[in-house]
This record gives C-alpha cells, sequence and structure tokens, in this order.
C-alpha cells in the first residue's frame, strides 16, 4: 500500500476506533477540513471537528466502498453509520440533543496527502439526508 493510502486507512481506522489522539497525527499541523457543516483549519481543530462527531455518535463507524487514488490525493466514497445519542451542531447553529435514532449516510471524501499526513481534507455527505435520518427537516424562512 502506498504511502497516500496508508495515510487515509490510518484515518479511516483512528475513526472506527474513535481515537482522536491516533487521528491527530493522521493529519499534517497545517492541514484543512472542508465539511458541509463547517471548516477546521489546522491539527487541532480537526480533531475537535471528529470528537463532535464521536460524541454525537458513539457507534459511528465508516465503512469505505470505494478507494481510489491519483498522485497525492485519495478519492473515497463510503458510508457513515451509527446511533445519535450525544448533541450535533445543526443547520441553523442549534444543537440537537441525542435522538437515539440511527443513521447510514453515504459520503466521500477527497483528501491530499504530503510526507505521509493528510494535508488537505474535503468530506461531502447530504446533510439533509442525515438530518432526515435523525428526525429533522428542511426549513424555508419566508424572509420576513
Amino acid at each position: 500500500m502506498s504511502e497516500v493510502l496508508r495515510a487515509v486507512d490510518r484515518l479511516r481506522q483512528a475513526i472506527n476506533r474513535h481515537d482522536l489522539d491516533a487521528l491527530a497525527l493522521c493529519f499534517d499541523e497545517r492541514a484543512v477540513l472542508v465539511a458541509p457543516d463547517g471548516i477546521a483549519e489546522n491539527r487541532e481543530e480537526i480533531t475537535s471537528y471528529y470528537g463532535d462527531w464521536m460524541e454525537a455518535f458513539p457507534n459511528m463507524v465508516i465503512t469505505p466502498q470505494s478507494v481510489t487514488m491519483f498522485g497525492d490525493t485519495v478519492a473515497a466514497e463510503f458510508t457513515i453509520s451509527g446511533t445519535h445519542k450525544g448533541p450535533l451542531l445543526v443547520p441553523g447553529g442549534d444543537v440537537l440533543e441525542g435522538t437515539g435514532r440511527s443513521i447510514l449516510v453515504r459520503s466521500c471524501s477527497f483528501s491530499t496527502v504530503e510526507d505521509g499526513l493528510i494535508l488537505s481534507h474535503r468530506l461531502f455527505y447530504d446533510q439533509l439526508e442525515m438530518a432526515a435520518q435523525i428526525g429533522g427537516c428542511l426549513c424555508f424562512s419566508d424572509g420576513s
């Protein structure tokens, strides 16, 4: 396995073990994560981001579907599964306490690796799909 693929696989394993120390070591100090629910601009912020997910979904598991490497970048398609048992920051800035509902969310990421560490991590998932699974809804303001 190449150094580039190994870096992304270490991240998946750290997430599945809920090991934030190991997760932090997957990222370069200058790393940036861009996700539908926010941006984290260094290793500490990225670790905090994933820590929030692990608190919200204490049995969260990442299951890979496909992984493709091109140069120093890995594209991964996977599912995120777990049970919503803790606080979760939702669109609009509110915090939703655990609902006890299970999720299975289709996701993908693009991770650029430099010197064996992830430098850029772009995560994509459908927030509406996840919201529907935990009992949320899509709301529109009438502008007034």
